[in-house]
């Protein structure tokens, strides 16, 4: 009686919590609120073409996201800023998803912004526009129901620095380095890099970081809990390799509950306390009486 009444359990609460998780991943910040048309800004980005961004979907359920601009070290332009939020929105319905690694072409991560888009929309409103939308998808891409990891190579700078604070997890490379170089170009971190960063680093760390604007290599990442760890790999695919070895030991198991533990730390860093506790107890009737549950119950019949 108990497997068949915890399974019917298990199939409602499924679909109920699932939608409620997947609406709220999927709400833009900003909506019909603080001025912000994403429409507007989505056919200003459109006008800045080049580089792009790829996606890889392997069997074992990582991703592998590639920023493609190598010419300018994987800068953003405007059309990989849409690309982003396209390959963000395709990783949101990923089913069996489980893990996803971040790295930029060309043994470099990433940039920051394409100065020539910048230039082009520097007046305040596209500004805000494009810091809204910036915000918006790498607020998705953290709340995705996979585990992330950003494989910093080379550079991470300005609004490339900001990306690596929107994955779970960074990795580095011997002689690469994350800086935020947003006070020498006079401004602040406007794609959410500095919220994410307090919450990673502290506040006393992340104030020196910004204020400083000096950069954090292997050694100092990994001192300041920026860094999990410092790959003995440079080149592109031994890198790509250890990551994604790294990676696995998190990733092992079924999708939904890979899945489940992402959704349950991210409600306990988002939510408040009551709130969190409520979306621990929906996510855990989506896996309670669930396949890997009962195939576990009768694995291990007995406490050792």
């Amino acid at each position: 009686f108990f497997p068949e009444m915890a399974a019917s359990l298990w199939k409602n609460l499924l679909q109920t919590t699932k939608e409620k998780i997947l609406q709220q991943r999927r709400s833009s910040l900003y909506i019909g609120a603080h001025g912000y048309d994403e429409e507007l800004i989505k056919k200003k980005l459109q006008q800045f073409a080049g580089g792009s961004i790829s996606l890889s979907r392997e069997d074992n359920g990582i991703a592998i996201l590639t920023l493609n601009n190598p010419k300018l070290m994987n800068a953003f332009t405007g059309t990989m800023m849409l690309e982003l939020q396209e390959r963000v929105t395709e990783l949101e319905s990923w089913k069996d998803g489980k893990g996803l690694i971040i790295c930029g072409a060309g043994n470099t991560f990433c940039s920051g912004s394409d100065l020539n888009a910048v230039k082009a929309i520097s007046n305040s409103q596209d500004g805000m526009n494009m810091c809204m939308f910036m915000q918006s998808t790498l607020t998705r891409l953290k709340r995705l129901p996979l585990i992330s990891v950003a494989l910093v190579q080379g550079k991470a700078l300005g609004g490339g620095a900001e990306l690596t604070t929107a994955c779970d997890f960074r990795l580095m490379t011997p002689g690469s380095e994350i800086r935020f170089v947003h006070k020498h170009m006079g401004l602040v971190p406007g794609w959410g890099g500095a919220a994410r960063l307090v919450r990673i680093v502290g506040s006393g760390a992340a104030l020196r970081l910004l204020s400083g604007a000096a950069g954090a290599d292997p050694e100092r990442a990994l001192r300041l809990g920026l860094s999990e760890e410092t790959l003995s790999s440079s080149d592109e695919t031994g890198a790509v390799e250890e990551a994604r070895a790294w990676l696995s030991q998190y990733t092992e198991g079924p999708a939904s509950v890979i899945q489940a533990v992402k959704k349950v730390v991210t409600a306990g860093r988002e939510l408040p306390l009551e709130a969190a506790l409520r979306t621990e107890k929906d996510i855990f009737g989506t896996v309670w009486g669930g396949p890997a549950n009962l195939q576990a119950l009768v694995r291990r019949p007995k406490h050792k």
